[in-house]
């Protein structure tokens, strides 16, 4: 039974529920809570019946949204049932079938990995493309930054306490975000050429990736906190698209399946495009899949020996159609060409 006391929302309440969330859902905390809430999380319940990966991913989202955090378990003994995962969903068993299908085309239209393993010099490679990744990145997805607000940034010259247009310019937020986000990359990008597992280095750290993203907005007051909080608790919806992303339970089982996929999958080109294209299909959170997304698929890029990849804005239509076909008509070779170029674009710069 909870102790009296302790905080319970909707998704806490008793541990058969909590088994069912394999990865960490949006929490919300009523406002008659908060104060209790900056003290306690429901991460020990979770804990208690062995989620400690989703328990460590609430106490990391509440503290990047500024709360203090102490574990206190609502339940009274440790849980003496084994709970197993959720139940086996059909959205799962269709998207292995997808992943199937898809394989081929992949692997037919892309380019093999290169015979050399990635050099030395690959994290510099990856330092030296940031100004040109970030500006692109962002203006894809419709912000307005230029070259002196992302060197403003990276140089660490960007000041939210002292300089007012840093703390509530909507552009120098997403851009302070994607220069967090883009170290965390980084040091995800370092334990794949260590040779960890590419897929499940990208489930771990994911989440972190997010939470870097959209920390600045969330401490500006921009944003709420609960946009840290994991994976959407609503229905979203594609502006100029005919995608319809999945629903909140669906997405719940897709997601760590693509993430199983592409931990499971020994062809590199395979994790790159899948792996990219079913978490953007997926729309996992209310914002950023993007930008989300390329990272994803950098990571995977570097794990297969391809050099760092810019999408430009110059061939944002051309990628947006690409995944607009593969989303609704499931045709994912204009897709892997789309790439295939891009990344061949990209080995020619880090040669020249």
């Amino acid at each position: 039974m909870p102790r009296r006391g302790s905080i319970t929302t909707a998704w806490w309440t008793c541990a058969p529920r909590l088994s069912r969330f394999p990865t960490p859902p949006t929490y919300y905390v009523r406002s008659s809570q908060v104060a209790r809430a900056k003290s306690r999380a429901g991460s020990p319940a979770l804990r208690n019946v062995g989620r400690e990966r989703v328990a460590d991913e609430v106490l990391a989202g509440m503290r990047t949204a500024g709360y203090g955090v102490r574990e206190n378990d609502p339940f009274e003994d440790a849980a003496t049932v084994v709970f197993s995962s959720r139940e086996r969903s059909p959205y799962v068993g269709r998207l292995r079938l997808q992943w199937a299908r898809m394989r081929p085309m992949v692997l037919e239209h892309f380019l093999p990995a290169p015979a050399s393993p990635v050099a030395a010099t690959y994290p510099q490679q990856v330092d030296d493309v940031y100004r040109a990744d970030a500006y692109y990145s962002l203006s894809i997805e419709g912000y307005t930054v230029s070259d002196a607000l992302i060197e403003r940034v990276r140089s660490g010259l960007w000041n939210p306490e002292h300089t007012e247009p840093d703390r509530l310019n909507r552009n120098a937020l997403a851009a302070r975000g994607y220069w967090q986000a883009f170290q965390r990359v980084k040091e995800s990008v370092a334990r794949v050429l260590a040779g960890e597992n590419a897929g499940g280095v990208a489930e771990a750290a994911h989440g972190g990736w997010y939470r870097e993203l959209f920390g600045p907005p969330v401490a500006a007051g921009r944003l709420n906190a609960a946009a840290l909080g994991g994976y959407r608790a609503e229905q979203v919806f594609i502006r100029r698209s005919m995608h319809v992303p999945p629903s909140v339970e669906a997405v719940r089982d897709l997601m760590p399946e693509v993430f199983a996929l592409r931990a499971a999958e020994p062809e590199p080109a395979v994790r790159v495009f899948l792996g990219h294209f079913f978490f953007v299909y997926g729309h996992p959170y209310r914002d950023g899949h993007g930008r989300m997304g390329r990272f994803l698929m950098n990571m995977m890029l570097a794990s297969g020996g391809w050099p760092w990849t810019v999408v430009t804005v110059e061939t944002r239509d051309a990628y947006l159609a690409a995944l607009e076909e593969a989303s609704v008509r499931q045709d994912i070779v204009p897709f892997t060409r789309f790439l295939a170029e891009s990344a061949t674009a990209s080995a020619r710069l880090h040669r020249a």
